[in-house]
C-alpha cells in the first residue's frame, strides 16, 4: 500500500466512527512529523486515574480517548475521589487546553464499551486498568486489533488466562508492559542485582509480605442495592457469574472477590513475588512446589479472598519462597549464605551494611535501567523492543501468585510443572486453573 491509499483507508474509518483525524504514528511511520503515541485509557478508577496522569507528563504522548463503565462517583479507595469516565475526559481535556493546543486535541472521546476504543485507527496503544476478571478479554482483544499494552497487575484472573495473553501478545506483534512498577525502581532492581551477583552468597529463602486486607467487608447479612445511576453494573460483571448489585462489590472493592480478583495475594504479591522471581533468576518459570502454611478465607459475606495470606513454594534450584501477610514497610527479603538484603516502601537494608556502596563491574549481571515504567513502555512502543516487564514475565509472577491462592484454598502441598503449567496428578487443582465466562464474553 502507498502513503497515499494508508491516509485515505484511515481517513474513511474515521468519518465512520466520527472521530478526529489525527493519524497515529504507527501508520506514519519514523519519519512522521509527529512521534506521538496515541494513548486511550480503559478504566480510570483510583488506579486508571494515576496511570493515566502518569502518561499526560509524557512530552511524546497524546491521550485521546477514555472508556469506562462508571459515568462518575465516590466510593473508590478513598471517600473523597470523584473518579469515572467524565473526571478522567476532563483532567484531559483540561490538560490541553492549559497547553493551549488546538480544540481537536482538547476533546477527548469517552464510550462505556471498550470495543468502541479498539476499533479506532487512531489509537497506537492502550492502558487497561480494570477489574482482573477482565484483562484477558480486553488484552487479548486488543492485541488482535493491533495495539500495543499497558495491563495493569497481575496480568490475568487466571493462569490459563495469562497464557492466552502471552500467546496473542507474540501472535500478533504487539508490545505489552505489564504494571509492575518495580522493575523501573532503582531500589528494587539494585536489591535483584545484589543477589544476583552472588553478593549475599548463595540464595537459600525469600520472603515476600503482601499487605493486609485494607477495607472492611459488609454486614454477613448484606442485601442488594440498586444500581446507581451512572453506572453500567451488567458490563462490569462481564464475564464474571451475575450476582446482585452491592456497592462493596465493585470499584476499588473488587479485588476482595474471587470471582473479580485474586485478593491481595495478587494485589500485593504481584510485585513482592515478581521481585522474587527477579532476584532468583526464574522469571521465566517458576516454582515446582507450593504448599499452604495456614491462609484463612472469610467462610461467608461478600467477601471471598484470602483475609490471611501465608504459603510456602519450592524452586527446582533448591531456593524457598514465604509469602505471609504483613506490614508494608518490606516488599522482599533475600536471605543467602554470606548475608542478606531487603527491600521496600520504607527504604533499603542489607547486611553486611557495605553492600550499600556496592558497583558492579561491566562483567557483572544488570537488570535494565528503566526509571518510569511509563516512559519505558512508550520507548519500547517505538522500538518495538521488550519492556521492563513483558507479558511472559507478568504471566509467571501472577502465576505464583494464583499457586499460592489454590493451594491455600485446598489446604494441601501440590506439585507444579513450570513447563507445562499443570499440577501434577491432581484433577482438583487443574481445574482452578481457569474459569468458566458468562456469555456471550469469551476470548
Amino acid at each position: 500500500m502507498t502513503r497515499r491509499s494508508v491516509l485515505k483507508s484511515v481517513m474513511t474509518l474515521g468519518a465512520a466512527y466520527a472521530i478526529p483525524t489525527i493519524i497515529p504514528a504507527s501508520v506514519l511511520g519514523a519519519n512522521a512529523p509527529s512521534k506521538r503515541i496515541v494513548l486511550a485509557m480503559i478504566g480510570t478508577g483510583n488506579q486508571g486515574t494515576n496511570n493515566l496522569k502518569g502518561f499526560l507528563q509524557l512530552p511524546d504522548v497524546y491521550v485521546r480517548a477514555v472508556c469506562d463503565v462508571n459515568r462518575a462517583s465516590y466510593g473508590y479507595k478513598t471517600a473523597d475521589q470523584y473518579l469515572g469516565r467524565e473526571p478522567a475526559q476532563q483532567i484531559i481535556d483540561d490538560f490541553y487546553s492549559s497547553m493551549n493546543l488546538n480544540a481537536s486535541i482538547r476533546n477527548c472521546f469517552a464510550c462505556t464499551d471498550y470495543r468502541e476504543i479498539l476499533a479506532r485507527p487512531d489509537i497506537d496503544a492502550v492502558v487497561i486498568t480494570v477489574p482482573d476478571h477482565w484483562h484477558a478479554v480486553m488484552a487479548v482483544a486488543a492485541a488482535r486489533a493491533g495495539k500495543d499494552i499497558y495491563c495493569e497487575k497481575p496480568l490475568a484472573l487466571t493462569i490459563s488466562e495469562g497464557r492466552r495473553i502471552v500467546e496473542a501478545v507474540r501472535l500478533h506483534g504487539v508490545v505489552l508492559q505489564t504494571g509492575s512498577h518495580e522493575r523501573s525502581n532503582r531500589q528494587s532492581r539494585f536489591a535483584c542485582e545484589l543477589v544476583r551477583n552472588g553478593c549475599i552468597g548463595r540464595l537459600r529463602r525469600m520472603i515476600a509480605i503482601v499487605g493486609p486486607n485494607n477495607k472492611t467487608a459488609p454486614a454477613r447479612d448484606w442485601t442488594p442495592q440498586p444500581v446507581p445511576d451512572g453506572f453500567e453494573y451488567d458490563r462490569w460483571l462481564g464475564p464474571a457469574p451475575y450476582a446482585p448489585y452491592h456497592p462493596d462489590r465493585c470499584l476499588y472493592n473488587f479485588r476482595f472477590n474471587l470471582d473479580y480478583s485474586g485478593g491481595q495475594t495478587t494485589n500485593y504479591g504481584a510485585h513482592s513475588i515478581d521481585l522474587a522471581q527477579w532476584g532468583n533468576d526464574t522469571e521465566r518459570t517458576g516454582p515446582i512446589e507450593v504448599e499452604d502454611l495456614g491462609g484463612e478465607f472469610p467462610s461467608d459475606g461478600l467477601f471471598t479472598a484470602p483475609t490471611k495470606i501465608h504459603f510456602r513454594a519450592l524452586y527446582a534450584n533448591n531456593v524457598e519462597l514465604i509469602c505471609k501477610t504483613g506490614p508494608e514497610d518490606v516488599q522482599i527479603r533475600f536471605e543467602g549464605d554470606r548475608g542478606w538484603v531487603q527491600t521496600g516502601y520504607r527504604g533499603f537494608s542489607c547486611w553486611p551494611e557495605n553492600l550499600q556502596t556496592a558497583v558492579f563491574g561491566p562483567d557483572d549481571i544488570r537488570l535494565g535501567d528503566s526509571a518510569n515504567h511509563y516512559r519505558d513502555f512508550i520507548d519500547a512502543v517505538k522500538s518495538r523492543g521488550i519492556p521492563a516487564a513483558p507479558a511472559e514475565i507478568g504471566h509467571r509472577s501472577a502465576t505464583v501468585c494464583h499457586l499460592g491462592n489454590i493451594a491455600m484454598l485446598l489446604k494441601c502441598k501440590l506439585r507444579w510443572d513450570p513447563d507445562r503449567e499443570r499440577f501434577d496428578n491432581d484433577d482438583q487443582a487443574n481445574r482452578l486453573l481457569s474459569k468458566p465466562y458468562r456469555a456471550p464474553w469469551r476470548i
